[in-house]
């Protein structure tokens, strides 16, 4: 049996590039929201619904006013996928968002938020290895028929992946359709359906919610920001060619993937031979 692949690590600092941070004021106010956030009582909705939680307000204004600016910054680089009978649409890997609209990472690595959620969950969560496109992405719905078919956010990873769903820019029809509890034994599935708007999340266990998103219309628009969350990131060699498979031919295409893992393994390393401090990826 394959033995896991070690986790990679960030280079510290960073190399310096053009980037717009969140501004202290936004973390501040988005550290008051969660402050403000009946915690105990969510955490008893999230399980009772089978590790599913849907808040319709809960970023602040001035944050999701932030990512959405972001979103104009990687329009131009969107790849368009589409599978027969499943999956149509466009997405932006953690890897161009890095390059072209950083203030998203910075509240993905949020300290505050990173906590609440893992509170929420109701185990420490962290952030995805380094080399994996799905930690933060986008994902454009633009033309009519864009959507994705019935599925599960399935971890390949040792341990759990939770997915934190928000809503940016929604001008459609388009809706979120999931059902809980569908591998819970002894417990009556339970289907609902929500429209996400600018600053909502939804927030789950990746591995026990069968969810879609319905077909988009005509002359409609729908971008959603994800962020993926791990409570393990060790992951076997067979189990990572699969994911990046998956991820190629779905979502962000081979350049992004493999090209990218491999520039970014290949930097690691250097800075390991040369004895650059390094520290693990939030």
């Amino acid at each position: 049996m394959a033995a896991p692949r070690p986790v990679e690590v960030e280079v510290t600092p960073r190399a310096s590039s053009p980037r717009t941070s969140l501004p202290a004021s936004a973390d501040f106010e988005m550290t008051a929201r969660l402050n403000r956030l009946d915690l105990p009582a969510l955490r008893r909705q999230y399980t009772q619904q089978g590790a599913f939680l849907y808040l319709n307000d809960f970023l602040t204004p001035e944050v999701t006013a932030q990512l959405i600016s972001a979103v104009a910054a990687v329009e131009g680089r969107v790849h368009r996928n589409y599978l027969p009978g499943h999956k149509q649409g466009g997405s932006v890997s953690r890897h161009v968002i890095d390059e072209a609209a950083p203030l998203i990472a910075d509240l993905y690595r949020s300290p505050a938020l990173v906590d609440w959620l893992g509170q929420l969950a109701g185990e420490p969560l962290q952030g995805s290895p380094i080399d994996d496109p799905h930690a933060y992405a986008l994902y454009f719905y633009t033309r009519a028929g864009d959507h994705i078919g019935w599925h599960y956010d399935t971890s390949y990873y040792a341990g759990r992946r939770y997915t934190a769903l928000l809503g940016l820019i929604d001008e459609s029809s388009c809706r979120l359709e999931y059902e809980l509890h569908t591998r819970e034994q002894g417990v009556a599935v339970a289907a609902g359906s929500v429209q996400i708007p600018p600053g909502g999340l939804v927030f789950f266990d990746g591995d026990k919610l069968r969810h879609r998103i319905t077909p988009l219309r005509a002359a409609e628009m729908r971008v959603s920001l994800t962020f993926e969350y791990l409570t393990d990131p060790k992951m076997r060699f067979g189990r990572r060619l699969i994911s990046n498979m998956k991820d190629s031919f779905a979502y962000f295409g081979f350049r992004q993937v493999f090209r990218r893992a491999t520039t970014r393994r290949a930097t690691t390393l250097r800075a390991a031979i040369h004895g650059a401090k390094v520290r693990p990826l939030a």
